[in-house]
């Protein structure tokens, strides 16, 4: 076989026949998380040596901004059922400009504090309508695609922002220009991503008013299978995916012979895994029934969870990094199938007129997994740390066995397909 027809065949799984809107707006998501990971690694190093704030107010710092996020995530799928995905979209990324421009010019810590939430009112605007975006520019059957494209070019961005800023901070030793100039080219990709869908990104308006969508959150919590499908995302993120990238490395320091370099390795492996498996995933769940791959992803997770404990079995250092390189692998496996069937999932069961309703609160599912997994790993890591993995284990199979339980109340193209041949009345 020629080279070029394999190389075809291997790059043949990442094309998403997506139009090209969607790879305009994933590429500015790439643009602006890269901006993000020029700052994310280095916030609480630059507040605390560089403007001296003690290392606590410093980390309360950063919290505002998640903190306010989260108080302005609701309010946002609010607007988002009253204006376009578009207008809100551009408009946060405007207001996170404003507030991580500021944060280049502190010198108290009143003004990272206000600077922090005048940010974290963007991130609460721009997260939900990122994600409505994302949705309503390709029909129902693409979204999987979609959201996955969006998913690649956030990790993608991510770690390359966060590797350039550590070449620029060592290269600076630290010098406070260094920091500034990361926190301006960061509100430079907010600004520039504003820019990117306000001229080539369609504008798929916002659903009429009904009497449901005037009910507003009462409506939604009526709701009870998407309560289900929130719950069962909040356990994944808490126990899953905020377990591993918060309390494993700890919990590593302490109980295994890695150190700080390869636990760098496992995490970076993970990154790496989620941009290259992303994509093709979409092709491994569609043929799955939903329900089926809501177990496997609970089942995959709880996996990587009971496979942490092996690494403390060794002493040797290549045995441990190996076995949770293995792990991180999982986790990024399960992440995959998490993201491109809830999301959509979601999308799919919201009236028209309730969609940013059900999408805010299914993305405030994430923020509330990831400050309670380093809130409750944390209390269990002081007085019972192998708990953390085998009672996460039993937890994920629950969550797994309740999503095998939805059946079919959950709406499945696969379930539907043969539902339609059989009710088509036969050709003459």
């Amino acid at each position: 076989m020629p080279v070029s027809s394999a190389l075809a065949r291997v790059f043949a799984v990442w094309r998403t026949g997506l139009p090209r809107p969607v790879l305009v707006l994933q590429a500015g998501t790439a643009l602006n998380y890269f901006g993000t990971g020029l700052i994310l690694p280095f916030e609480i190093i630059y507040l605390h040596t560089v403007r001296g704030f003690s290392a606590a107010t410093a980390g309360l710092v950063l919290a505002t901004v998640m903190a306010t996020a989260a108080v302005v995530t609701l309010p946002s799928g609010v607007l988002l059922d009253r204006f376009s995905a578009k207008r809100v979209l551009m408009a946060g990324n405007l207001v996170n400009a404003v507030g991580y421009g500021g944060l280049a010019f502190v010198h108290r810590p009143w003004q990272g504090f206000a600077c922090s939430a005048v940010g974290g009112v963007g991130f609460g605007l721009v997260g939900t309508a990122g994600q409505v975006l994302t949705l309503t520019l390709v029909p129902a059957e693409r979204r999987a695609a979609s959201t996955a494209l969006r998913r690649v070019a956030g990790n993608f961005g991510l770690g390359l922002g966060a590797t350039v800023a550590g070449f620029i901070v060592a290269a600076a030793h630290h010098h406070l220009r260094a920091f500034q100039a990361l926190y301006l080219f960061d509100t430079v990709t907010f600004v520039a991503f504003a820019l990117v869908v306000l001229l080539w990104i369609p504008n798929p308006g916002a659903a009429k008013a009904s009497s449901t969508s005037r009910r507003g959150f009462r409506a939604v919590a009526r709701d009870r299978l998407l309560l289900a499908l929130i719950a069962g995302n909040l356990a994944l993120v808490m126990i899953g995916g905020a377990y591993f990238s918060s309390i494993l490395p700890p919990f590593a320091v302490a109980h295994t012979p890695l150190g700080a370099g390869e636990i760098g390795v496992v995490y970076s492996l993970n990154t790496f895994f989620v941009v290259v498996a992303q994509v093709p995933a979409t092709r491994v769940v569609a043929r799955m029934r939903r329900t089926h791959a809501l177990f496997a992803t609970s089942a995959i997770f709880a996996l990587g969870l009971l496979a942490v404990l092996l690494a403390t079995q060794t002493r040797s250092t290549l045995a441990a990094t190996t076995i949770l390189a293995g792990v991180a692998i999982l986790i990024a496996i399960a992440e995959c199938g998490q993201f491109i069937v809830l999301g959509p999932l979601v999308a799919e069961i919201a009236p028209p007129q309730l969609l940013g309703r059900y999408m805010s609160l299914y993305q405030l599912s994430f923020m509330a997994g990831v400050a309670l997994g380093p809130a409750v790993g944390g209390v269990l890591l002081g007085t019972s740390p192998n708990a953390i993995w085998w009672g996460g284990a039993i937890a994920l199979g629950v969550t797994g066995a309740g999503f095998l339980r939805l059946g079919d109340r959950i709406p499945d193209p696969l379930h539907e397909a043969p539902s339609r041949l059989a009710s088509a009345p036969e050709s003459a």
